[in-house]
Order: structure tokens, then C-alpha cells, then sequence
């Protein structure tokens, strides 16, 4: 089996790799979100590319070896099967003023006039009249199928069980608030998305449990840790769903031992690769997409050319060797 970056399925990982070899694979597939790369993938497909994706993995993990997914719940889930339901929201700018009823007494006190007029009147916009009167106010427009939140972890533990492997661990990653920076925020009781999950999955055998990875500090601060704030990737120029370095690299410091061999079957631009590297492992990236492949390439190349960048892998070859 050889180290480096390919282009390939994530679905058909014995192309790539041996059975029983990886000791960890750790990933962050698509989220069904609308990204450019998932854009004409339906639902069905994308809970397919998880399913096979999963089973694919319990053929080339090995015996006590594990599969950490960040992932995060479907915020946005469009469910027509909601009742379309007006949200009277009345810290909504001035509009929040307009209520049915002062619809209907403009209405009925000007019977000659249409609703553009009695908008006009009102000093809001017809839509907002028509939404007053139809009770349809939801997000994404009166036109629109109504949304809900979608949990993903109950369909990941479901098709990692059907592959004969078990949900080990989750943990929850803080990251930035996806509008933070803006100075638009939720308008409903919603809260806005500000962390993610990582499902650790374990396939059946022998696993080595070794604290001396971390040092007593690593374990106290995260390693023993549900919850990991670490702060989003600032730019994502080059690849629109970057996570950064330090969520990859403390999933490989804590599940691993120098040497192993380390998988990740949507490796994007590379990040995994380079935690991998930096950190002594053998690494095996794929995707389906060749200016990903050329960029984790040069990203984990980077780091297997710069000894000096292998430093922190060397170190923690120390307690392993009794020096």
C-alpha cells in the first residue's frame, strides 16, 4: 500500500487499501448543504455515499481500529409535510407592526382598494400583506417548502451498525458562529450554527488504550474532553468546507501510534494529510476530484519533504521507544 494522494471513490476504498490496515480513518464528507461540489446530489444519493462509504470502510479498517466523521446536522431540512405557518415575529424591524388583524381593519375601512394600495397605506410591502393575510410567512418565501432541522447521527450510528461496526465516542466541535461576522443573526428562536460533530465509530477487536499519547495537560484540556472549541478555517479560498488542522490532528495524536496508517476518503484540500504527516503516520487520501488530488498532494508533500515539519510525530515516538 502506498502513502500519498489519489484520485478516486470513497466507496471503493480496496482500490486503495489493504484489508485490515487502517487504523483510523478520519473524514468529513459531504453535508448535503447546497455546496457546489453536492449541488445535483438528491438525498437518496447522499445517504447512499454514506452508506457505502461506511461499508467500504469495514472491509479496510482494522480490528480495533476507528472511523471519526465531523459532520454536521441539515439545519435547513425541506419538509413538505410541515404546515406552512405564519411566524409572528415582533422584533422584526417595523413590519412587525402589521398584524392581521390591522390588515383587515385597512381592508375594511378602504373596500376599493387592491393590496398593493392597502400596502402602500401601511407602509410595508404587498408581500408582507399577503403573508398577514394567507398565514404563510416561512423562510425561503411564501412559495417555498417549509424546513426543520435534520439530525445526521442517527442515520451514521445506522449504517455503521449495518457494516458490523459500533458508535465508540462522539464529541462536539465549537467552532465560530457561522454569522458572527455579520450583522445579519437569526430572526427566530433558532440558534445559530456554531458547532459540528465528530462520530467516532469502532470496528470490533483488540484496541490499545495509551494516555501516554497526550501529556497530563493535552488529556486534561481535550483529551478527556466532549466538548473541543477550536476556531473555524478563516479562508476558504481554495476549498469551499476547510476544517482546520487541529481537529484532524488531535483525532490522530489520540487514536493512534506513530507509524500507523491513517485514511481519508474525502480529503479535500489536504488537511488530514498534512496532520498525518506532521504527526509520523502513513497517510492515504482520495477524492473525486482532480484539482483536490493535486492540492492535498502538494499540501502532504510539503510536509514529507520539511524534516523539520515532522517534528511533533518524532516526539511523540519517545514514550514508545522508553526514551
Amino acid at each position: 500500500m502506498k502513502q500519498g494522494v489519489f484520485l478516486g471513490d470513497a466507496r471503493d476504498l480496496e482500490t486503495f487499501c489493504e484489508p485490515d490496515s487502517i487504523a483510523l480513518s478520519v473524514w468529513s464528507p459531504p453535508y448535503h448543504v447546497g455546496k457546489s461540489y453536492e449541488r445535483d446530489q438528491s438525498f437518496v444519493q447522499w445517504k447512499s455515499l454514506l452508506r457505502r462509504t461506511l461499508a467500504s470502510h469495514a472491509r479496510v479498517i482494522k480490528p480495533g481500529g476507528f472511523v471519526a466523521v465531523n459532520i454536521a446536522d441539515i439545519l435547513c431540512f425541506p419538509d413538505p409535510s410541515m404546515p406552512r405557518l405564519m411566524a409572528e415575529n415582533v422584533s422584526r424591524r417595523k413590519r412587525s407592526d402589521i398584524t392581521r388583524e390591522l390588515v383587515l381593519q385597512v381592508m375594511a375601512a378602504n373596500p376599493g382598494l387592491n393590496r398593493r394600495e392597502i400596502a402602500a397605506i401601511l407602509g410595508c410591502s404587498e408581500q408582507t400583506v399577503d403573508r398577514r393575510l394567507k398565514g404563510n410567512n416561512i423562510r425561503g418565501g411564501k412559495y417555498q417548502t417549509q424546513t426543520r432541522v435534520l439530525l445526521v447521527g442517527g442515520i451514521l450510528e445506522q449504517y455503521a451498525m449495518e457494516a458490523g461496526m459500533y458508535l465508540y465516542d462522539r464529541r462536539v466541535w465549537v467552532k465560530d458562529a457561522a454569522w458572527e461576522n455579520s450583522r445579519w443573526h437569526t430572526m427566530s428562536y433558532r440558534a445559530v450554527d456554531e458547532f459540528e460533530h465528530i462520530y467516532i465509530f469502532w470496528k470490533p477487536g483488540p484496541t490499545r488504550v495509551v494516555r501516554e499519547r497526550l501529556s497530563k495537560d493535552e488529556w486534561i484540556a481535550w483529551g478527556s474532553r466532549g466538548v473541543w472549541s477550536i476556531p473555524s478555517v478563516r479562508a476558504n479560498d481554495d476549498h469551499e468546507a476547510k476544517f482546520p488542522l487541529e481537529l484532524p490532528r488531535r483525532l490522530i495524536q489520540l487514536l493512534t501510534d506513530p507509524d500507523d496508517w491513517v485514511l481519508d476518503p474525502f480529503v479535500g484540500s489536504g488537511t488530514s494529510g498534512v496532520a498525518a504527516a506532521r504527526m509520523g503516520r502513513k497517510f492515504t487520501g482520495i477524492d473525486k476530484e482532480p484539482r483536490y488530488v493535486r492540492m492535498a498532494e502538494q499540501a502532504f508533500m510539503a510536509v514529507i519533504q520539511q524534516p523539520d515539519l515532522l517534528e511533533e510525530g518524532l516526539e511523540s515516538r519517545r514514550w514508545r521507544n522508553g526514551s
